[in-house]
C-alpha cells in the first residue's frame, strides 16, 4: 500500500480527520487498488481531472512528477496534454506544458521506451546479430519455467534472419507491447505489428522482426518448449528491402 503523510504534515493538528482521509484513504486504499487499474492510468485519469478543472498549481507538480514514476514518458506526456488541450482549455494544456516542462528536463535522450515491462539492459550479447541497438529484460528464469523477455528495438533496429530449430515442440511467440514494427518470414510480405499483436512463429522458419523506420518497438518473446531446441543466426536483412518496408 502506498504510504502518503503530506495530509498529516500540513494539516495533521488543524484537520486530523481531513489528514487521515487524504493519507489512508485516497493515497492509501484508493491508489493501492492496482488490480482494478494500474499506477500509471490512475495518474493519467488524475491528471486530466486537475487539468481540466484548471488546477496547475503545486498539486499538479507532485502528480506529474507522480505520473513520471509510474510509467508516463515524456513522449506519452507531451501527448496526453495535447490531446486534453482540445477538450480541457488550450490556457489550461499551456500552464501544465509549463510544469511539465520541469518534471522532465532531465529526460532528454535518457527516455525510458519498452512499455508497461521497462527497457532493460543493452542487448551486448546479441549485438552482433541485430542492426541497430536492442534492448532486454527477462521477465521470467528459465531454468524454473518458460523464459520470456521484453525486447526493444530502437528506430530502425531488427534482428538479423534466423531459425528456432526443434526436434519437437519449439519456435517462439511474439506478443507486441509498445510501438510499431515489422514481422517477415522468408517469401512471404512483411507483416506490420502494433500493441496487442501477437506472432506465432513455427519451428524451422526463416524470419526477422524489429522496429520501424522511425519509432521504437518492444515485443514480448516466449521461447516455446521443445525437444533438442537451438536458434541459429543467419544474415542480415537486407538495407535497401528494409527501407522500402519502411516508406
Amino acid at each position: 500500500m502506498i504510504k502518503q503523510t503530506a495530509g498529516r504534515d500540513a494539516l495533521g493538528e488543524f484537520a486530523p480527520k481531513f489528514a487521515e482521509l487524504n493519507d489512508d484513504v485516497l493515497f492509501g486504499q484508493v491508489w493501492s487498488r492496482e488490480e482494478k487499474l494500474s499506477l500509471k492510468m490512475r495518474s493519467v485519469v488524475t491528471l486530466t481531472a486537475l487539468i481540466s478543472k484548471g488546477i496547475v498549481d503545486s498539486s499538479l507538480t507532485y502528480h506529474l512528477e507522480t505520473a513520471k514514476k509510474n510509467g508516463v514518458t515524456r513522449t506519452e506526456m507531451a501527448e496526453i496534454l495535447t490531446h486534453l488541450a482540445f477538450y480541457a482549455g488550450w490556457p489550461n494544456a499551456w500552464a501544465a506544458f509549463r510544469m511539465a516542462k520541469e518534471v522532465y528536463q532531465d529526460d532528454g535522450e535518457n527516455e525510458e521506451h519498452g512499455g508497461f515491462f521497462g527497457q532493460g539492459e543493452p542487448n551486448d550479447a546479441y549485438a552482433r546479430y541485430f542492426t541497430g541497438k536492442s534492448y532486454l529484460k527477462p521477465l521470467t528464469d528459465p531454468a524454473e519455467t518458460v523464459f520470456i523477455a521484453n525486447v526493444t528495438f530502437e528506430p530502425g533496429c531488427r534482428n538479423n534472419w534466423h531459425i528456432h530449430h526443434a526436434k519437437s515442440g519449439g519456435g517462439q511467440l511474439l506478443i507486441c507491447v509498445d510501438g510499431e514494427g515489422w514481422y517477415q518470414e522468408e517469401g512471404k510480405p512483411a507483416r506490420s505489428l502494433k500493441p496487442g499483436d501477437v506472432v506465432t512463429i513455427p519451428p524451422e522458419v526463416k524470419h526477422w522482426h524489429g522496429a520501424k523506420k522511425d519509432g521504437w518497438f518492444s515485443h514480448l518473446a516466449v521461447e516455446c518448449p521443445g525437444e533438442e531446441t537451438s536458434n541459429e543466426w543467419l544474415e542480415p536483412v537486407d538495407e535497401e528491402a528494409y527501407e522500402k518496408l519502411a516508406e
